[in-house]
């Protein structure tokens, strides 16, 4: 029995890290997470530019803004003025960032890396 309790944990190890999420803390850590790097999500790709410009395409191109902000990611989209912030995670695994919103955080929104250009 032993040795299967040490055979099982160590099989979950690796499920345990990818399903693990670490939340980034400060602005620097949103940076790093995000500065020139791409995400795709289910039906879109969105590119985070050093300048603090996004692009988000769905099929059709929106430009926004981006900056981290007291250790959450932050966003506006033209024509509206007003900033959106997030709570920032990154997977175990480092493939993957989720965004986590609302008065519940019940929105949330999971993006992998991808390359800028593909």
């Amino acid at each position: 029995m032993r040795v299967l309790m040490v055979f099982l944990t160590i099989l979950a190890g690796p499920v345990m890290a990818e399903d693990a999420w670490v939340k980034l803390e400060t602005e620097q850590q949103v940076l790093e997470a995000l500065d020139d790097k791409a995400l795709r999500y289910t039906t879109a790709k969105q590119i985070f530019y050093l300048s603090g410009r996004t692009l988000y395409d769905a099929g059709r191109p929106s430009w926004g803004n981006w900056r981290p902000q007291g250790g959450q990611y932050c966003s506006e989209w033209p024509p509206n003025a007003g900033w959106d912030c997030y709570d920032l995670y990154v997977s175990g695994d480092g493939t993957k960032v989720r965004f986590v919103g609302g008065a519940e955080g019940t929105d949330i929104t999971v993006g992998q890396y991808v390359p800028v250009r593909e």
